[in-house]
C-alpha cells in the first residue's frame, strides 16, 4: 500500500474548517500496526548526542551541521523509494561533506521501535505501510519534534515565502494533534475511493451507480458476465472504510464521522451506519465480491482487479502506481466517491474522502533533527515534487508542481473526483489517532469478519462499539477529538 498513513489535527482545528480548506486538488496513500505503548516514553529535549548546530545562513536557514551524517528510512510501498532517493541527491549536494545513510523498508515498526526504545532513531522517518507506528502514542510520549522550524523556514523555491505557504490547504492541520506544533508531515495528498477500469464499465453497458440500488444492479449485470463486482484486500481489510466512511458521512452527515472519531458512546450505532453496513453486507450475501477474497492481500486484490475479476475496489490513489505492472494499457482507471443509498442522504453524491498521506516525521531523539527537516525542506520543492508526480503518479503536500505535466487517467479522474466533491471532502481521523483500533479491530476483528461472512452487520457494528468503548476508557493512550 501507499502508506497509511496519514495527519492529525486534534483539538485544535475543526473538521469543518479543514475541509473547506483541504477540497484542493491532490491524490494518495495509507497505514497500519499500532506502535502501542511499547514506546518507551520520549521527552520533548533531543538526544544527549545531538550533532551541533551548523550555522544558518540564507543557504542553511536550519542551521543543518553541513559535515553529519543524516539518516533517512523510507517505507518501501507503493510509491517505491526512487522518489526519496532523488531528493537525498539534491541533499548530498547541498552538503557534500555529509554522508546520508538512506535506507528502505517495509516492517517500519518491527525496525525501528527497538531504536526509539533505544533512544537511538533515524533522522527522519517516512512512517506508513502496515506497520506505521502509531502516531497518536508517539505524540502523546513525546517522541516527535515539533516540525514548525521547517514550517517557518524559508522555501527552497522563493525564500520570500515560509515552506507552510506553500503547502496544500489542510496539511499543516493535519500535522497538529492538539494545538499549534505540528508533529507530522504528510508528502502525498490521497484520494480515498471505489476505484475501477471505465473500460470494464462501458463494457457493460453501464455508468458508475450513484445509489445502493443502481450498485447493486451494476454488480449484477457483472455477475451475469462472471465478474465479481467488487473485491478488496481481505487481509488487510481496514482498506474497506475508504469507500465505507465517506460513504457513512453522505448518508448520516459530517457529525456521525466526527461522533466515532471522538470515540462518543454508541457513535458506531447511528442509523447510517447500520444502513450502511447492511450496504456492504448485501454484496457478500448476493454473490457480488469476488471468491477468495478474505484470503488476499492489497497486491493480490489488485492483480485479480487489474485482471479484471472483479469491477470496484476500496483503494488510495497509490493504487495506480502500485498496481502498474499488472495494469494493462488500456485500463482506463477511474475513481469515484462511493454510491449513496438514494435521494434521502443527508450529503450529495461526490461526497468523499480525500486527505494528505505518506506521513514523515523526525524524532525528538533523532541526532541529526536539522538535517532531518532540511531533508523534507527539499522535498518541498517545485522540482522534488515534480518528480515525485511524473514518477508516482500521485500528488504531493505542495501545492503545485504539476505544469508541464501530463496527468495520468487516475490522477485525472481524482482531481475530477475532487472538483465534484467541492466542499464535501470528509477525512476521518481513526486511522491517525487510533491506529490499533482502526486497523487491527475494526478492520480486520469487525468489517473483515463482516465482509467474509462471519459476522452479521448487527454483530460487526456491537463488536466494533465494544472496541471503541474501550479505547475511550484506556488511561494509557491520549484521546483526541475534533472542535
Amino acid at each position: 500500500m501507499g502508506s497509511t498513513s496519514a495527519p492529525n489535527n486534534g483539538e485544535g482545528v475543526g473538521r469543518r474548517d479543514l475541509i473547506k480548506r483541504s477540497a484542493a486538488v491532490g491524490l494518495i496513500a495509507v497505514p497500519t500496526m499500532s506502535f502501542l505503548s511499547a514506546c518507551a516514553s520520549g521527552g520533548d529535549g533531543g538526544s544527549d548526542d545531538q550533532v551541533d548546530k551548523g550555522k544558518k545562513t540564507e543557504e542553511n536557514p536550519l542551521g543543518v551541521n553541513e559535515t553529519a551524517q543524516m539518516e533517512f528510512v523510507l517505507f518501501d510501498g507503493g510509491f517505491g523509494t526512487q522518489y526519496a532517493e532523488d531528493a537525498v541527491k539534491e541533499y548530498e549536494k547541498k552538503f557534500p561533506k555529509a554522508k546520508v545513510d538512506f535506507s528502505s523498508t517495509q516492517k517500519i515498526q518491527s525496525v525501528l521501535q527497538p531504536r526509539f526504545n533505544g533512544g537511538n532513531p533515524p533522522d527522519l522517518i517516512d512512517n506508513s505501510g502496515a506497520e506505521q507506528m502509531d502516531m497518536g502514542v508517539l505524540v502523546g510520549k513525546k517522541q516527535l519534534a515539533d516540525l514548525t522550524p521547517l514550517l517557518d523556514a524559508p522555501s527552497i523555491d522563493d525564500p520570500n515565502k515560509k515552506v507552510r505557504d506553500t503547502l496544500r490547504p489542510g496539511i499543516v492541520e493535519m500535522g497538529q494533534f492538539d494545538g499549534d506544533p505540528v508533529w507530522v508531515m504528510y508528502y502525498a495528498y490521497t484520494v480515498y475511493g471505489v476505484w475501477y477500469s471505465q473500460k470494464a464499465l462501458d463494457s457493460l453497458d453501464a455508468a458508475y451507480p450513484e445509489t445502493w440500488d443502481d450498485m447493486l444492479a451494476v454488480c449484477e449485470k457483472a455477475k451475469k458476465k462472471g465478474i465479481a463486482g467488487w473485491t478488496y484486500a481481505g487481509k488487510h481489510p481496514y482498506y474497506i472504510p475508504f469507500s465505507l466512511y465517506p460513504m457513512i458521512a453522505k448518508v448520516g452527515g459530517r457529525e456521525v464521522l466526527d461522533a466515532i472519531d471522538n470515540l462518543e458512546p454508541n457513535a458506531w450505532k447511528h442509523p447510517a451506519v447500520k444502513t450502511c453496513f447492511e450496504a456492504y453486507y448485501e454484496l457478500y450475501k448476493k454473490g457480488y465480491v469476488l471468491k477468495g477474497t478474505p484470503g488476499l492481500d492489497h497486491i493480490q486484490s489488485q492483480t485479480a482487479w487489474t485482471e479484471g475479476k472483479a469491477l470496484f475496489i476500496p483503494n488510495g490513489s497509490w493504487v495506480e502506481n502500485e498496481a502498474a505492472k499488472t495494469m494493462p494499457a488500456d485500463f482506463d482507471l477511474a475513481v469515484s466517491a462511493p454510491s449513496g443509498i438514494d435521494s434521502s442522504d443527508k450529503m450529495p453524491f461526490g461526497t468523499m474522502w480525500a486527505s494528505g498521506g505518506e506521513p514523515f516525521i523526525v524524532p525528538a531523539k533523532a541526532k541529526n533533527r536539522d538535517g532531518g527537516m532540511e531533508q523534507l525542506r527539499i522535498m518541498l520543492s517545485e522540482a522534488s515534487s515534480k518528480n515525485f508526480t511524473k514518477s508516482v503518479k500521485s500528488l504531493t503536500a505542495f501545492n503545485g508542481g504539476t505544469d508541464g505535466i501530463e496527468l495520468t487517467p487516475g490522477l485525472k479522474s481524482g482531481v475530477a473526483a475532487l472538483e465534484k466533491a467541492g466542499e464535501n471532502v470528509v477525512n476521518p481521523r481513526l486511522q491517525d489517532w487510533y491506529v490499533a483500533l482502526q486497523k487491527e479491530k475494526i478492520g480486520v476483528g469487525g468489517l473483515g469478519e463482516m465482509m467474509a461472512g462471519r459476522l452479521t452487520p448487527a454483530e460487526a457494528i456491537k463488536k466494533i462499539q465494544g472496541y471503541a468503548d474501550e479505547a475511550a476508557k484506556d488511561d494509557s493512550i491520549k484521546h483526541y477529538k475534533h472542535q
